[in-house]
């Protein structure tokens, strides 16, 4: 079975719509190495319309110049790019194709595929936003900038249940940027002050 992986770029205050004065100078090799290992990691992007929109007017441009970026390009050139959105969608980006019924049907059906080794989804937030709620999300991979954004899209949304988290990796990287890579848990043991209070200090 295929993992779905989300990556995102995320602010210390749950931003995870990024803006460039508070993204790109952060960005580092070590963040180049992170962004790598996620895109290697799979062989299907998921990816939303206004994402889609995005790569789509930038990578192919970038591959055809030639330049420092264009091995990476091509990579996400040659990979299926799975979109889904609610609008008919012309394509002119290869290996594109639009989901065709259910978002959470087709990604079961993806996760399904014994011959994927993975889905990635790159940025997308209401379609990460869906796919936790519906249980779809195997790792969530973050990566932390130090600053507090104070304005943009938020990845956790209001809901009624908590989503509890474990920790598998993490990584700090000399610009302050932390690395976390999440993958989703039971619930702790429910617990109150009477049962915590013997942990505090006398000191």
């Amino acid at each position: 079975m295929a993992k779905v992986i989300s990556t995102l770029f995320i602010s210390a205050d749950g931003v995870a719509e990024i803006d460039s004065d508070w993204h790109f100078p952060y960005f580092d090799e070590n963040m180049g190495r992170a962004v790598t290992e996620d895109y290697e990691a799979a062989d299907v992007l998921l990816i939303g319309r206004v994402t889609y929109d995005s790569f789509a007017g930038a990578w192919p441009g970038r591959e055809a110049a030639g330049g420092d970026d264009a091995a990476f390009a091509k990579q996400l050139g040659d990979v299926r790019k799975v979109v889904a959105s609610r609008q008919p969608v012309q394509f002119s980006w290869r290996n594109s194709e639009l989901i065709e019924g259910d978002l959470l049907d087709a990604v079961a059906a993806l996760k399904a595929d014994a011959d994927s080794k993975g889905v990635l989804v790159p940025g997308s937030i209401s379609v990460v936003q869906q796919l936790l709620a519906a249980g779809l999300v195997d790792e969530l991979r973050l990566l932390v900038h130090p600053v507090a954004a104070r304005k943009g899209r938020r990845l956790f949304d209001d809901g009624d249940a908590p989503y509890h988290l474990k920790v598998t990796a993490t990584e700090v990287y000399p610009t302050g940027v932390i690395r976390v890579i999440y993958a989703p848990t039971a619930a702790p043991t429910a617990a109150g002050y009477d049962e915590v209070k013997d942990q505090l200090s006398e000191g």
